[in-house]
């Protein structure tokens, strides 16, 4: 199967989800259900909550673990993001031993058009208007509202918990609905919506260097390789040959070698957002893939020149994820993102999370940047995706135009509000969106240095550093300052 394009790594489908890269899609690595977990519920939702003459409703999945409740105790709400929920979340992670402490009730709500909650018959363009940011809040706005009536929890205090794109969700949550919800935890949050994004690679090249200095040099000699053996058809055999391609390689456009390239930067890309993470409950491959192991390979001379490493380290990742090619062509990818049925390809998050950032937030990782490893992936490429996936109306104005209207409800950078705060790693390259230093007291950051995306959010082990340690308490000791105020 193809893959989408490089997403808001953001798909742990619930919290901080991995599968909206180029790189999880294409190696499938969706966090696979417990066998054994907490039952699905359902939620009835309005399919338009600012349009009092739609009457259309639908049902919403959620789960709840009730485990560390003590009555009048805090209501903690994770926000789930774009792919499926995981019910993992409902017995591992930090938020869990937060609960276990404080005496919280835990649910968690799947984020709509994701997973199995299905507004629409369909993922139709016309269908996918419904899709945004601010139908998703008040989704949660009215769940939080019921379900405070229904179990008895209008005098608790509510907490929302997110990493990635649910991290922005719950900082925006607090600011929209402060009534609501009286404390957010905004993890690796991209709060700051921007068209272009190549600052995204420009971390990804400062994060090779820190693990080893020559590591991002070497990959971008590998990468202008590439580049240079493209211009001629007489190459196209080798290259497929040595990256394993599912089919013959053909570059008819500049969006065929623009996708074949991010497919190969996407490696190094996602690798490093997740690097020496904590995700082995969730069932995930490829956990031990960390940035030592591909700069290891990108150093060794006894496996030939740049080139034939980049090779070998696309080869590695077939192997862990039990691929047998490399699907690199364009025109299949594209195939597949049009199909709008939710028995399609790019039905698990795909489809839905390329149009949120079509219409909301642009985050289009380019190579327009002189101080990052790779070539050949500029900012037209993924606007042209936005046209050929969902019609010729989504172009470059309609983009920016709902960019600006994204930071302009949401103030971006100049976020305002109280209670929330904003965990973020170094080496994350989403951490440039983020905020990384105190806006105010109310507003604090805890920026970890040498961690990744959403690293704080994942089970304690012995090996966590002391920064990580360290962050874990600072917000536990914030949400016990502010769930007494």
């Amino acid at each position: 199967m193809v893959p989408p394009p490089l997403l808001l790594l953001s798909l742990l489908a619930a919290s901080c989800p991995r599968a909206s890269s180029l790189f999880s899609k294409r190696f499938r690595v969706f966090p696979a259900p417990l066998s054994a977990g907490p039952s699905e519920r359902w939620f009835r939702q309005r399919l338009d909550h600012f349009n009092g003459a739609e009457g259309r409703v639908w049902e919403q999945q959620y789960f709840i673990n009730d485990t560390f409740y003590k009555t009048g105790g805090p209501v903690f709400l994770m926000i789930g993001g774009e792919g499926p929920a995981n019910p993992a979340w409902m017995h591992h992670g930090t938020w869990l031993t937060y609960a276990e402490k404080l005496g919280a009730l835990c649910l968690l709500l799947e984020h709509r058009f994701y997973g199995k909650s299905h507004p629409t018959q369909d993922l139709s363009t016309s269908n996918l208007h419904y899709l945004s940011s601010r139908q998703a809040l008040a989704d949660l706005a009215h769940f939080r509202t019921v379900m405070a009536e229904k179990l008895g929890l209008v005098d608790n205090k509510w907490v929302a918990f997110g990493g990635s794109y649910p991290g922005s969700l719950a900082a925006w949550f607090r600011l929209k609905y402060p009534h609501l919800v009286d404390v957010a935890v905004a993890t690796s949050a991209p709060i700051y919506a921007v068209m272009n994004f190549p600052e995204y690679l420009e971390v990804v090249q400062k994060s090779l260097r820190t693990f080893r200095r020559e590591c991002p040099e070497i990959v971008r000699e590998a990468s202008d390789t590439v580049v240079e053996m493209l211009k001629y058809k007489a190459n196209y055999f080798k290259i497929t040959k040595d990256f394993n391609l599912c089919e013959q390689l053909q570059i008819k456009s500049k969006m065929d070698s623009a996708y074949f390239l991010e497919s190969l930067a996407s490696n190094f890309m996602d690798v490093v957002q997740y690097n020496e993470d904590n995700r082995a409950f969730e069932g995930v491959k490829g956990t031990n893939i960390t940035i030592n192991v591909l700069c290891d390979i990108m150093s060794d001379i006894s496996l030939g020149t740049p080139y034939d490493r980049y090779a070998t380290v696309v080869r590695l990742l077939l192997n862990t994820f039990e691929m047998t090619c490399l699907d690199a062509s364009y025109s299949n990818y594209v195939q597949e993102m049009t199909n709008f049925s939710w028995d399609g390809p790019a039905a698990t998050g795909g489809r839905q999370w390329v149009y949120q950032t079509c219409t909301e937030f642009g985050f289009f990782q380019s190579t327009d940047s002189k101080k990052q490893p790779f070539s050949g992936f500029p900012l037209h490429y993924h606007l042209q995706q936005c046209s050929d996936i969902y019609g010729q109306e989504f172009n470059s104005t309609l983009i920016a135009n709902a960019i600006r209207d994204t930071n302009e409800n949401y103030g971006g950078f100049n976020i305002t509000g109280s209670r929330i705060v904003f965990p973020n790693g170094s080496i994350d390259p989403w951490s440039a969106l983020g905020v990384i230093s105190d806006i105010s007291k109310d507003l604090p950051a805890a920026f970890i240095k040498g961690t990744a995306h959403c690293a704080i959010m994942y089970p304690e082990r012995t090996e966590d550093s002391a920064e990580l340690v360290n962050a874990r308490v600072r917000v536990f000791r914030l949400l016990q300052k502010w769930l007494k105020q």
